[in-house]
Parts: structure tokens; sequence; C-alpha cells
């Protein structure tokens, strides 16, 4: 198994082109589609990344809170990636920093850890740290599990006081 491949975030790295080989093209990589996934959250590209995943998806968010259900197909996907344009001017800008690509000895898996690092109102950074493991066969996201710390998340959104309400929902 190869060790953990550091990799520069820098426009290069982007939104890498599909390969071409002698024998054609050749679909992207799990590090490439993981890499278009990630910036194109951070940049606000939702309407492109449903085309990342393949017709039936197995998504899930084992960290989220509120619970949500697994996402288990494309539909479900442009759904979820659905943000209202209002919403979606009032969220803080945010960048993807301090990726590491783990391959693993199947060829379809890496496991992925990195962090959104948001800007504040005020100016601050706020970073939410976050690991993926994913599945990704003929360029398409079959299969993920997405961890992403729920409170960094909501506080660096500004929307502590919406997790707080979640939590009591869930006590009571």
């Amino acid at each position: 198994m190869a060790g953990p491949e550091r990799i520069s975030t820098g426009d290069n790295d982007r939104w890498p082109p599909v390969r071409i080989t002698w024998g054609g093209l050749v679909s992207p990589s799990p590090r490439e589609v993981f890499l278009r996934l990630v910036h194109g959250v951070a940049d606000g590209n939702l309407n492109e990344l449903p085309d990342l995943y393949g017709e039936v998806t197995d998504v899930r968010h084992p960290m989220a809170t509120p619970e949500s259900e697994p996402l288990t197909s494309r539909l479900a996907l442009q759904e979820h990636f659905t943000v209202p344009p209002e919403v979606r001017e009032s969220l803080p800008k945010r960048r993807v920093v301090d990726v590491v690509v783990h391959e693993t000895a199947d060829p379809e898996v890496i496991v992925a850890e990195f962090a959104y690092e948001f800007t504040l109102p005020d100016d601050s950074m706020a970073k939410v740290p976050c690991v993926f493991v994913m599945r990704v066969r003929d360029g398409r996201i079959i299969e993920s599990r997405d961890y992403i710390d729920p409170i960094r998340t909501y506080t660096a959104r500004g929307d502590l006081d919406r997790l707080i309400a979640s939590l009591r929902k869930e006590v009571s």
C-alpha cells in the first residue's frame, strides 16, 4: 500500500482534466474526483456536484446532527446540493486546506483528510476538519462516508443556535 500522497490545492489541482492515453479516455482517478467534489463545495458550484456520483449511491454522513438519511441516488444528491440562492449568498466563504489523500489496497477506495477553512464576517478564520472515505468506480462516486465535525461546521456558519435546537429536539 502506498503511503499518503500530500497534494497542493492550487489551481492546477482544482479541476483536473480527464487523462488521455494511447487507448483513449481514462476515467478520473478517485483522487481527482475527490478534489472536484471538495473544491466544488468550497467554490459554491453545487449544481455540478451530482454529476460526480453514480446513478445508485450509498453516501452517508455518520456525524450529521441532526441525523441524516443515506443518499442512495444521484437524484437524492441533487436535492442535497440544492441550496436557495439567498441561503448560498449568506454562507461564509471557504476554501479547502490541509489535504492528504491515502490510497488503499483497493484502487477504487481512498481515505481523504482535509479541512474547510471558513472566512468569518469579522475576517477571522475557522477550520472544520473532515475525513471522507470514498469508493469511486468509472470516475463516479458510488459510496462515501463523509465525517465532518458538526460543532465546528455550525460554528463556522454562524448557526450554532440551530445545532443546539436540533440537539434539544433529539433529547426530548
